[in-house]
């Protein structure tokens, strides 16, 4: 009986096989069928070595792009990310949110250059441009009365010009190319104008201007009542060849929907800061207050 039962303890127990044996990995039946997976053992201490090199070897990379690329960056910028003393004024939260989202922004003027002009088209390829104004459409009773006003130029002067001056003493340019939203939509449009750059010579700001803040005092809000918009706009991006204020859109005069009888067409910068029905134009040493930055958007704006 004995015997009996040590044959049977002996048959029903699986055979132990030692660490050390080496076991053959069985051969598939057929080239499909999935191979087994190979085991591979690895002492702890070496995983965790290689783990804590690994990782100082990632922070230590991760901090030194960040450092080479700090070198590219402009002062300004510099200064909106916090490595050159700015703002404490700001909750922490909103410090971090408004670093966050400056990041865009930041690179996008790093890279700015005039001598990069965007696409441009054939008339062939011209799109349907939506009205798009913020806020309702203005009535057009403010076109006979409409004049531009300059504020900060260096001859310390407020100059006020009315669409026929300034239509008869500077050259317009026509150029085709793509007005991009940040809503997410594009438009390719023939834009007649003059030359911001133009302007400038004509009446240049102040030595100490690197911003303008252009502004409609036209421009409604959603329910009908005044709500003057304005944007912030940095010169060299008023310098580009291809920035105008624009006076005609498909060869015919501004229409009011589309910004008469003179607009911003900065194609280089999103759809916003391409401001209709402008009546002021003011050149500061700052940056200006921007209409969609105060309201938590970004400020740059560059494409």
């Amino acid at each position: 009986m004995t015997t009996n039962l040590e044959d049977e303890h002996s048959a029903s127990e699986p055979e132990t096989i030692s660490s050390t044996e080496s076991v053959p990995p069985r051969k598939p039946a057929s080239f499909f069928e999935e191979r087994p997976p190979q085991a591979m053992e690895v002492a702890p201490q070496l995983l965790r070595r290689w783990t804590r090199r690994d990782l100082l070897l990632f922070g230590s990379s991760a901090i030194a792009a960040v450092a080479a690329g700090g070198f590219l960056l402009p002062q300004t910028t510099l200064k909106r990310l916090g490595f050159i003393q700015g703002n404490k004024n700001w909750p922490k939260q909103e410090f971090l949110l408004n670093r966050t989202l400056r990041i865009d922004d930041d690179v996008a003027e790093a890279l700015y250059s005039r001598n990069r002009l965007v696409p441009t088209y054939t008339k062939s390829q011209i799109t349907p441009l939506k009205n798009n104004y913020n806020g309702a459409t203005p009535d057009p009773s403010y076109i006979p009365e409409w004049r531009l006003t300059l504020d900060g130029i260096a001859s310390g002067l407020s100059v006020s010009l009315d669409i026929r001056h300034l239509l008869v003493s500077f050259q317009l340019h026509e150029q085709v190319t793509r007005l991009v939203c940040v809503e997410g939509w594009s438009a390719i449009a023939w834009w007649a104008g003059f030359r911001f750059e133009d302007l400038l010579r004509a009446y240049p700001p102040t030595s100490q201007a690197k911003w303008a803040r252009i502004e409609s005092s036209v421009n409604l809000g959603p329910w009908g009542n005044p709500d003057p918009y304005f944007v912030s706009l940095d010169l060299s991006t008023a310098h580009h060849p291809q920035t105008l204020l624009a006076t005609h859109l498909n060869g015919k005069p501004l229409t009011v929907e589309h910004g008469a009888p003179l607009r911003l067409i900065a194609p280089v910068k999103l759809g916003l800061k391409n401001i209709k029905a402008i009546t002021r134009i003011t050149y500061t040493k700052d940056e200006p207050a921007d209409y969609w930055a105060k309201r938590g958007y970004s400020q740059y704006d560059g494409i």
